[in-house]
């Protein structure tokens, strides 16, 4: 394969259902290198097929979430060859935020420090954000010459609109976790002590649930951008066909006719 697995700077936790795939190049702020970037690729497609795994948890080891790139794997002294960015994005960046996209269950971002750079935009590439009052995000690419990358242009003036997206990409400042919050940047901010807890809870109601109807609802979302109404309906109606074709729907609604709890299966 083309890059080496680190297996080291990748933890996968597995527990009921629920995948956490921790982060763990702490001394570096979790940025990523060839390495960590292969460990995660194979962390993904593993938890992908494993059968098992039905919500997955993404969070960074130590005081940081990701800081993006590993500047250091980079020769930019002169008289060196340039680095073709475009083909790191090809190989690397772009795979992994389209796997988070398509992974057909629930993928949670944890965020609890710093995401900067490409490590902002992969926590924004998951399904739900939440993030220690203590974090920031941080476009960083500005400070270096560089252009927002790892769909960070697509996400977001999608998410904060054109003036705050392009605050966000021209001048690089932190945003707060909180102010994250209010623009609809992420889904909830939380106490530093309680984002563990508080994610861990919701992972553990999450993989309870219909994991195919929540694994069509994101899919739903995702295209929906590139959707006119006529196509989003058409394409409402296709996954409504194949949910109504899953065990989990019979369940529900032999549960909600019995005045009983579910119990979903995934299946």
């Amino acid at each position: 394969m083309p890059n080496r697995l680190d297996l080291e700077t990748i933890l996968v936790d597995r527990n009921d259902g629920v995948a956490t795939i921790t982060l763990n190049r702490p001394e570096k702020l979790n940025s990523f290198n060839a390495g960590m970037h292969a460990a995660l690729k194979h962390a993904l497609t593993e938890v992908e097929s494993d059968g098992v795994t039905r919500t997955v948890v993404l969070t960074g080891a130590g005081r940081g979430f990701c800081a993006g790139q590993d500047l250091g794997d980079r020769d930019v002294s002169d008289g060196a060859e340039p680095p073709d960015l475009g083909e790191t994005l090809d190989t690397l960046y772009n795979p992994l935020v389209l796997k988070l996209r398509s992974l057909p269950m629930p993928v949670i971002a944890a965020v609890n420090g710093v995401a900067a750079g490409a490590g902002c935009n992969i926590a924004l590439a998951c399904d739900l954000v939440f993030a220690a009052q203590s974090a920031k995000f941080i476009q960083a690419f500005c400070k270096i010459g560089l252009v927002p990358d790892s769909g960070g242009t697509w996400v977001l003036p999608r998410l904060v609109g054109r003036q705050r997206a392009l605050g966000m990409a021209l001048l690089g400042e932190p945003v707060t976790a909180e102010q994250a919050q209010e623009w609809g940047l992420i889904w909830k901010a939380v106490p530093d002590a309680d984002l563990t807890a508080t994610v861990s809870a919701l992972a553990a109601h999450l993989s309870t649930q219909p994991t195919k109807g929540l694994g069509f609802i994101k899919q739903a979302i995702n295209q929906s951008a590139g959707h006119n109404l006529e196509q989003q309906l058409d394409l409402e109606r296709d996954l409504q066909r194949m949910a109504g074709r899953t065990n989990d729907y019979r369940e529900g609604v032999r549960a909600f006719m019995g005045k009983r709890p579910a119990i979903f299966r995934g299946s």
